[in-house]
């Protein structure tokens, strides 16, 4: 396949966001009239464009830091808030050129006003939105589930990116509820860093105090591999992994790496198993075969696997069925609507389903939305979860 010139998707970029500019300025100017609006307009936009190409620059030596956060959450502001007031005048603007009629004035200051709310929405996003936990409950009912189990309940979480976090009071507020939910099971499925096992480390007290009667127990995610930074050689980026799976077992969680584990309980008992990341386009690592070995087909599973496309390549059409999979992975991009009957987020187009319950064949997938954040230092819509299911046995 022919890859896609690089140069000429900038160019097609530039040329857009020139297009974009232009038409929000004339929109802001028409209410304005002020003849220094476009000097002062335009002097913003290329020193902010100017700033993120230092910003840039700036990775190799200093990473992504402070600056570089700054700078790139502003054009992404100036971005989408540019694009909502270009998609509220537009409709107006060719209703009036099929006309022959001037710019109405209230349409330009609606279109305005949406521009100003999507700047606070996003503002919001990022200062509360991101510590904005919730708790999202599923029954979920089984003909063959062992009689001991039900009313069993399990809470997962998801990709807290702990190199992000900057609000430890927030956090903590996270912990104490999920802990409130009093579950039996306390589960995590991948994505605990960014890169490196030191993340985690501040913040070690925290995730430590998560307890359930019939354990903690954790997979590791595409992140935790260390494979989106530069090591000065294999060694350190082996060292990183090993050091990750001890802050694991220091936290109290037991990682499941290609392994199951049996949960008993009124001497009946059920399959939890995990594999290591396994993702298309995020490196295939783990093995559901020798996760699984051992374990008889007719045995309830539960199983831990980070990224939901392996349910949807691997784990849905085994012969030995398993019965549930917590993945997380997707974020729901941290950026949607689910409101008003409205599912939607951009991360539709990359992942068909991306959030929450699927069912295929009397078998589940649960797609958490994730803890924490990463990239975009916030939340918009779709807000960081904390999800409880409970186990029925069907009648």
């Amino acid at each position: 396949m022919k890859r896609k010139n690089p140069l000429l998707l900038l160019l097609l970029f530039l040329v857009i966001f020139f297009l974009l500019n232009t038409y929000t300025l004339s929109g802001l100017h028409f209410l304005s009239g002020s003849p220094l609006l476009p000097l002062l307009f335009w002097t913003f936009v290329l020193c902010l464009s100017a700033a993120l190409i230092l910003a840039f620059r700036r990775i190799q030596s200093k990473g992504m830091d402070s600056f570089f956060k700054i700078i790139s959450h502003a054009f992404l502001i100036l971005l989408v808030s540019e694009l909502v007031f270009a998609l509220f005048l537009a409709p107006g603007d060719i209703y009036r050129l099929m006309l022959h009629q001037p710019r109405n004035y209230n349409w330009v200051v609606f279109a305005s006003a949406m521009l100003i709310l999507s700047i606070l929405i996003f503002m919001y996003g990022m200062l509360r939105g991101k510590y904005a936990y919730r708790v999202i409950k599923h029954q979920l009912e089984f003909e063959d589930l062992p009689d001991a189990f039900d009313g069993f309940t399990i809470t997962q979480i998801s990709d807290v990116h702990a190199g992000s976090f900057q609000n430890r009071k927030a956090v903590q507020r996270g912990i104490e509820l999920i802990n409130k939910q009093q579950s039996d099971l306390f589960v995590f499925t991948g994505d605990l860093v960014n890169n490196k096992a030191t993340e985690i480390v501040p913040w070690l007290g925290l995730f430590s105090s998560i307890k359930a009667p019939y354990g903690q127990f954790s997979v590791l995610g595409n992140h935790d591999y260390g494979d989106y930074v530069r090591w000065d050689n294999e060694a350190n980026k082996r060292a990183n992994l090993e050091q990750l799976k001890s802050l694991h077992k220091q936290m109290g969680y037991k990682l499941l790496l290609d392994e199951h584990v049996k949960l008993e309980k009124g001497g009946q008992h059920m399959i939890l198993a995990g594999v290591e990341n396994w993702g298309l386009g995020f490196g295939q690592r783990g093995d559901l075969k020798k996760a699984l070995q051992g374990v008889n087909n007719k045995a309830f599973k539960i199983l831990l696997s980070h990224d939901p496309t392996h349910w949807e390549s691997e784990v849905k059409s085994l012969p030995s069925k398993v019965h549930l999979t917590l993945a997380g992975h997707t974020h729901g991009m941290q950026f949607g609507i689910e409101a008003f009957g409205i599912k939607w987020s951009p991360v539709k187009y990359r992942y068909a389903h991306w959030a929450g319950l699927k069912a295929e064949n009397g078998r589940y997938l649960n797609i958490n939305r994730g803890f924490g954040f990463i990239g975009f230092s916030g939340r918009v819509g779709i807000w960081p979860e904390i999800t409880v299911i409970e186990l029925k046995k069907k009648r």
